[in-house]
């Protein structure tokens, strides 16, 4: 397959330390669609890259809340093979280790291996760019918060936890004028075996950037319930606007902290030093959230885990809040 017949590269439209997104267009449908290339030239290049592969080929259904993926290219030098869906995960696991291996011993840079994947298109940005070039609107940041609750439940019934949920890893899409918050950036994310309660399984790798990460992140023991604690901070954020400045990028982002001085404490690792802290909810004004919405938060952001919601109460708990819903007027 020539994938440069398939599509054409439109223009840059993001760079991380792992890989580059483009948009682009299917050249026969002229549709736009997100191409994002990760060079597996190093091990950890080649983990982030199956991770994502892995999460998002595991669904078997899609949800308008999470990015679909629309086909994934493993890129040899000059040879472009599509990964299908159909093979079993160890035959894809081993092509891909064997492919990369070769590429890191080629000395000809022009052989080196990448992954591409081929994603819907999201014309909106990212959320925290969305939000912060807007005025607030407690009904748009109702209908995230429900959005986004709906997504994470649909990822943990399909066992998968993202373990690096924050606002620059939400996308922004429309339709018919209305923004749908799309999760994304499933590199560190992880598909659990079997078909149990996905909150039993347990990780002690302590992964996530670090202003989102659950107290139990920090110690290297935790469960799915640290998507939950990441979404708390978020949502406390999003209602709240409350900022930090990235050191490494300079950016302004959404995110809550608690101050130590002239130093920003990341909440979990504040929690971790103080389980018995009490949090400040709301944190500006008191008449920026109404009580069911400052418990609501509190709950997600509980330090001990097992006091914490999971994803399938905050699924039904947020519909329930009145934070954000047009009030009818009565007719006389």
């Amino acid at each position: 397959m020539a994938t440069e017949a398939k599509y054409s590269i439109i223009r840059e439209v993001g760079r991380g330390s792992y890989g580059v997104v483009y948009e682009a267009i299917v050249n026969q449908t002229r549709s736009k669609v997100a191409v994002k290339k990760m060079h597996c030239n190093v091990p950890e290049n080649v983990e982030l890259a199956l991770q994502e592969f892995w999460a998002l080929q595991s669904i078997q259904s899609q949800h308008e809340n999470v990015i679909q993926l629309e086909e994934c290219i493993l890129q040899n030098g000059q040879v472009f093979q599509p990964i299908s869906h159909r093979y079993r995960k160890s035959d894809s696991h081993l092509l891909l280790i064997e492919t990369c291996l070769k590429g890191r011993r080629c000395m000809d840079p022009r052989s080196a291996c990448s992954l591409w994947f081929v994603m819907e298109f999201c014309d909106g940005g990212n959320m925290n760019e969305y939000l912060l070039s807007r005025s607030p609107d407690a009904q748009l940041n109702h209908s995230f918060m429900r959005q986004l609750s709906s997504a994470v439940a649909f990822l943990h019934r399909n066992q998968i936890v993202h373990r690096d949920l924050k606002s620059d890893n939400i996308l922004i899409s429309h339709r018919r004028g209305s923004p749908i918050v799309k999760v994304a950036d499933f590199g560190l994310s992880k598909v659990c075996q079997g078909k149990g309660n996905i909150n039993q399984h347990r990780f002690s790798s302590a992964c996530g950037s670090n202003f989102y990460m659950a107290p139990e992140v920090w110690e290297g023991h935790y469960t799915a319930k640290a998507d939950i604690f990441a979404l708390g901070i978020i949502f406390w954020a999003m209602v709240e606007r409350i900022t930090f400045r990235d050191r490494d990028t300079e950016k302004e982002l959404l995110g809550t902290y608690i101050c130590q001085g002239k130093e920003l404490i990341p909440l979990g690792e504040a929690l971790l030093e103080n389980p018995n802290m009490k949090l400040k909810i709301p944190l500006k004004n008191k008449r920026s959230m109404p009580d069911d919405l400052c418990k609501l938060l509190r709950d997600m952001l509980a330090f001990n885990p097992k006091e914490r919601l999971d994803a399938f109460q905050l699924e039904v708990r947020i519909r329930l809040i009145s934070y954000g819903k047009k009030r009818q007027r009565s007719v006389s």
